[in-house]
């Protein structure tokens, strides 16, 4: 396939995710309804969907998406009567362990792969990851710097140590994809540092995830224009996974020393812009 048909179907694809995710992050309609209705396209994953861990994955990533909207409409101080039961920090546990669910089902599957080296990379990641108590919120709405998103704050080192676990965990999984996987990593930093916002990049994770997930459940858009199967190289995979593994190792033992059972503040947070 031609270098040019990657860089441009990349770019389009990246090009309509950040505008996804900036209607997502700003139109209430927008995101209260897409979400719902895309589950009417169910019946398509009986084509589309071959495996186990493609249907856990898909299952595990749409249906929670669609709570979020629902607890994003709860917490934006514009619908008090709404769902009270979702102003409570018990939806912010609910997500938490859905990305900590997500991350080990990736996990064991790099282990049934034999790439055991990522493996112990996931399973870092989510020891690592801020719990709610402190880090996790739900903003509230002003139309203008907020508009009711989930907010996580979560060390830079920890979204980047994901991006590169997740993209070698792609690239062993299912190199086919991986180049379409990749846009979706890489339009989250580009998103969150054009916003000045890092407590955003969750969320602009589980929405990029969501929408990606939904259209190869659907449709395979991806196999024609950016078809990565020829990128694979078990030594390359090989190598990948020893520089995550220890990485993740020095971050580990980096996150001991400095954040566990500490509180702090991202310098790209909400909070530090006076948001």
């Amino acid at each position: 396939m031609p270098v040019l048909s990657y860089i441009v179907s990349m770019g389009v694809y990246m090009l309509f995710l950040f505008l996804f995710l900036e209607f997502t992050r700003e139109k209430q309609k927008f995101y209260k309804w897409f979400f719902i209705v895309s589950l009417l396209s169910i019946p398509l994953w009986f084509i589309n969907l071959d495996s186990f861990f493609r249907w856990a994955k898909t299952i595990s990533v749409l249906l929670p998406i669609c709570f979020v909207s629902f607890v994003r409409i709860a917490n934006d101080g514009r619908h008090e009567g709404f769902l009270p039961s979702l102003k409570k920090k018990w939806p912010l546990w609910f997500f938490y362990f859905i990305v900590a669910l997500n991350i080990a089902e990736a996990t064991y599957t790099d282990i049934e792969m034999g790439n055991i080296m990522n493996a112990m990379c996931g399973v870092i990641l989510i020891l690592t990851m801020p719990l709610p108590t402190k880090h996790w919120r739900m903003a509230k709405y002003d139309g203008k710097n907020n508009f009711a998103e989930l907010i996580a704050d979560l060390p830079i080192a920890w979204c980047l140590l994901y991006v590169t676990w997740n993209a070698a965990f792609v690239y062993a999984e299912n190199t086919t994809f991986f180049a379409s996987s990749l846009c979706i990593l890489l339009v989250i930093q580009i998103w969150m540092f054009v916003k000045k916002r890092s407590d955003l990049w969750l969320m602009g994770r589980i929405y990029t995830l969501a929408i990606h997930i939904l259209i190869r459940a659907s449709y395979d858009i991806f196999t024609p224009v950016m078809d990565s199967t020829s990128w694979f190289n078990e030594e390359v995979l090989y190598y990948w996974g020893m520089v995550n593994l220890i990485l993740h190792i020095g971050y580990f033992i980096y996150w001991n020393f400095k954040y566990r059972g500490k509180d702090y503040t991202m310098k790209y947070s909400a909070k530090y812009y006076g948001y």
